[in-house]
């Protein structure tokens, strides 16, 4: 049976946060020491497949994503996190680091299998969309079981994103549009709204809600591309996000392409959350942020929790995150069959083009290295 096994590591405690050249190199290190492996030995002899591998580093340690075909549950658990004890002691700059998290997921294929069998009053809803709106907090569509009271919901995803605001530590109030202290929330003169810091951290923790639901829902896709081997324009299985993506390009957003995708994400929101996001790095991050964005407002709309002010603020914020909106050609219909070429540059000369969404705007900006361009691709 095919598993992914996430793993949290984090460096020793009272250890500085890593800078990017530090995190590049931890990059390096776990990349490598897993590419000298196929297989691992599980407990009493048992072999295990390794498939596949992301490793995402931010200031604090790594999350790792393992994917491995192993005859049961517990070895695939106790297979990776011997193999990632290993590898980090083979380090010495990673030797002191802890595992502190490693557990088993079901491939989406058996979830649903092991979902269908399911018995009893606290089974998952049979029906994939009211799953998938348990899971995104939506509401139960129509026909389907009750779920859950819709206001006392409400009232706690509010109270949670209230609680997770001050994770978005990049992002003072001001940038979601809170002119000082005294900002109440009232209309101007212009109609425009002036946002309160209520309603500014609202916003901002209904961002740092949606950054675990679109990288949860992102491995998914990267796992459903890698199952296949296929292209988001040919894939039969379901897709939370990459369908999403500007359509002229849906046949070459393979598996790695998801992959690259999902760590640019990781870095992306990283640094939205531990203080070091300066500006977007390439037209990838811009796309990120409107997927994040989207998911976001998704959130808040299905919970009541969206009014003019929390949307004025979430304006605010991307108005402040952008520098531009070339990024929109690509979703421009009116520009379907023209050459690559025309869509080379936005208007400030930075790549637009396919073959260029990874590549940093400038020499100072951050692209994670699991996503940077390889020449070949660069060139198309």
């Amino acid at each position: 049976m095919t598993y992914v096994v996430t793993v949290d590591t984090c460096i020793p405690e009272g250890t500085p946060e890593m800078d990017p050249l530090q995190r590049a190199g931890a990059v390096a290190l776990v990349e490598d020491g897993f590419d000298s492996v196929r297989a691992i030995e599980g407990p009493d002899g048992v072999a295990v497949e390794l498939l596949d591998t992301i490793v995402a580093v931010h200031p604090g340690g790594a999350l790792l994503k393992v994917i491995v075909d192993a005859p049961a549950l517990e070895f695939a658990e106790d297979s990776v996190r011997a193999l990632v004890d290993e590898l980090l002691e083979r380090s010495e700059l990673l030797a002191d680091w802890t595992i502190e998290r490693c557990e088993v997921e079901l491939h989406q294929d058996l979830a649903r299998k092991s979902l269908d069998a399911a018995e009893g009053p606290d089974a998952p809803p049979d029906d994939p969309a009211t799953r998938k709106a348990r899971h995104t907090g939506g509401p139960t569509p129509e026909g389907a079981e009750e779920a859950y009271d819709g206001e006392a919901k409400a009232a706690a995803v509010r109270s949670r994103m209230l609680g997770v605001a001050a994770e978005l530590r990049s992002f003072p109030p001001a940038v979601f549009g809170v002119p000082g202290e005294e900002g109440d929330g009232r209309a101007d003169g212009d109609g425009e709204f002036t946002v309160s810091p209520a309603s500014a951290a609202l916003a901002a923790g209904a961002l740092v809600h949606a950054i675990d639901i679109l990288v949860d829902e992102l491995f998914e896709d990267v796992q459903v591309l890698t199952q296949e081997d296929t292209t988001v324009a040919e894939c039969e299985g379901p897709l939370w996000h990459l369908e999403r993506l500007p359509d002229r390009y849906a046949l070459q957003y393979d598996a790695r392409f998801a992959r690259r995708f999902l760590v640019t994400v990781i870095a992306m929101t990283t640094r939205f959350t531990d203080g070091s996001f300066e500006r977007l790095s390439c037209v990838a991050e811009e796309l990120a942020l409107r997927f994040l964005l989207s998911q976001a407002i998704v959130t808040l709309e299905l919970h009541g929790l969206l009014d003019d002010e929390v949307a004025a603020a979430l304006d605010a914020f991307a108005g402040n995150a952008y520098e531009d909106m070339d990024h929109e050609w690509l979703y421009d219909g009116a520009t379907d069959g023209i050459d690559a070429s025309a869509l080379g540059v936005g208007l400030d000369g930075a790549p637009i083009a396919f073959g260029s969404w990874f590549t940093p705007f400038g020499e100072d900006r951050y692209v994670h290295p699991s996503a940077t361009d390889e020449p070949e691709a660069a060139a198309r």
